[in-house]
């Protein structure tokens, strides 16, 4: 595709050289440049991609899109300044790839708490009405039943296009993807057409890059301003920002909510670990999950469904056959008759949710509750403490453990944790650096009746450590030491 054309939807400072030049590709990363390729030049959070606008150019960059021109040009390489690059990627990229975002429906899902499930089992259920589906999420990409390895809840503008392309030429009608606060505030997703977009739940996450709950909060809202009057806006009504969220928007606004009218509504009538009987819209199905949280997650994944076109009854149907997503309240039962719960929950508002979840499971039938967590290395400090108090709170007794300390020092990061508990509330804590230690430990505790909730990791195979990142997977170790 000519330069000039994939240019159309920018509008340049300046342009040095000749823009009606043949391009066969478009990179953020210089060490992925071929001959004849676009490099875009973006000022990231770590590095500055200008430092490598000339190793591009070895490799064979023809063009570049930049922010700041270099004092020395080469001769044979087009140079386009404009004023964001951040924006500019996802526009060219769109173009590049054939614009497959009007080619499919395209749903986002955003907020702090959710978004993985959420867009997993809109994913699953699509298929099961037997659409070719896209999935674009923390856990694992999807083209149709490809998988495709994720390095990022959501990839950057070239990738995520590229994969998007990949879809439509698969025959995907429907693709289903997880929106980050980063990547709304990082334009990733500039330049893509939405059908729909569905609001979870807004919580303290992430102030380590946002610094501020209100910039966190008007990142999210970001992605509802930029839908078109086509497209739909589903938000929990439940959550005090949800209708902040929408309150812009152009697109047709559904609500939904388990504790007031609202346009979607669900309610538990029976809940055991194996899942829950409920109410949706007035009828009654059985779910194979827990928690109330997960009602409104299959509240959202239902409407998202009617907006789409499909029926209450088939709907219902198929919620009736999905399964939970991977490291998302799993229950992994052992032989002496006590239950370990692995979930991914990392902010204090999840682990709240999930234990919240064990309690409505036990219901005064007597079992202890005993939760292993941790907090993640060189992420939002402030949430430390508040984890452990919601661990304290909600737990008989609580192990504080490693979860990805990176490149931090464990054991500071657990003072840190422990730095929120008053005296009291510290004599039912126990500190164990290793977490496959304090995993053994708390089933060592156990009796029958029990549950373990080992939290923070969820569907992660691997522990980060120094920089480094080793094979570490709670489902592993937990079965390990059952023995099963």
């Amino acid at each position: 595709m000519r330069l000039s054309e994939l240019l159309k939807n920018v509008k340049p400072v300046a342009i040095k050289g000749n823009a009606d030049i043949e391009i066969t590709g478009v990179n953020i990363d210089s060490r992925k440049i071929g001959n004849g390729h676009l490099f875009v030049a973006m000022k990231g959070t770590q590095v500055d991609g200008h430092r490598f606008i000339n190793k591009a150019v070895e490799l064979g960059a023809v063009a570049v899109l930049l922010e700041d021109m270099p004092e020395t040009l080469d001769e044979k390489v087009t140079y386009v300044q404009v004023t964001s690059t951040e924006i500019a990627a996802g526009k060219v990229a769109t173009l590049f790839y054939g614009d497959p975002s009007r080619k499919l429906r395209l749903v986002g899902v955003t907020g702090t708490n959710g978004k993985t499930t959420i867009a997993t089992l809109l994913y699953n259920m699509f298929r099961k009405f037997g659409h070719k589906v896209g999935l674009l999420s923390t856990v694992c990409n999807y083209i149709d039943d490809k998988a495709v390895p994720a390095d990022h809840t959501t990839p950057d503008p070239i990738e995520l296009n590229r994969l998007l392309g990949e879809m439509v030429a698969e025959g995907c009608e429907y693709a289903f993807m997880e929106c980050s606060s980063h990547a709304i505030q990082q334009h990733r997703i500039s330049g893509l057409v939405f059908a729909g977009g569905i609001f979870t739940n807004l919580t303290r996450d992430h102030l380590d890059y946002h610094k501020t709950f209100e910039n966190y909060r008007n990142a999210k809202k970001m992605f509802f301003d930029g839908l078109s009057k086509n497209a739909f806006a589903i938000t929990n009504i439940d959550d005090k920002n949800g209708m902040v969220m929408v309150q812009n928007t152009k697109a047709t606004v559904k609500t939904y909510s388990t504790k007031r009218m609202a346009d979607f509504h669900a309610k538990i009538l029976e809940c055991h670990f194996e899942g829950m009987y409920l109410e949706i819209d007035g009828k009654e199905v059985g779910v194979q999950f827990i928690g109330k949280f997960n009602v409104s997650n299959l509240l959202a994944v239902y409407g998202t469904a009617v907006m789409l076109g499909k029926t209450p009854e088939d709907i219902l149907v198929a919620l009736s056959t999905l399964k939970s997503v991977n490291g998302r309240l799993e229950p992994i039962h052992s032989p002496e008759g006590f239950t370990a719960v692995v979930d991914y929950a990392h902010t204090p508002d999840a682990l709240e949710n999930v234990l919240a979840a064990i309690h409505d499971v036990l219901d005064n039938k007597g079992g202890h509750v005993i939760t292993v967590c941790g907090a993640g290395g060189h992420r939002d400090k402030g949430k430390r403490p508040l984890m452990a108090q919601e661990a304290v709170r909600q737990s008989d007794t609580v192990i504080l453990t490693s979860d990805n300390p990176r490149d931090e020092d464990p054991q500071a990061i657990i003072d840190d944790m422990l730095a929120g508990l008053e005296t009291e509330q510290r004599k039912k804590v126990l500190s164990i650096v290793d977490r496959k230690e304090a995993i053994r430990t708390a089933t060592m505790m156990a009796k029958k009746g029990d549950v373990i909730l080992v939290a923070g990791k969820g569907h992660e195979d691997y522990q980060e450590i120094n920089g480094v990142k080793h094979h570490f997977d709670d489902h592993e170790v937990i079965r390990e030491i059952f023995g099963i």
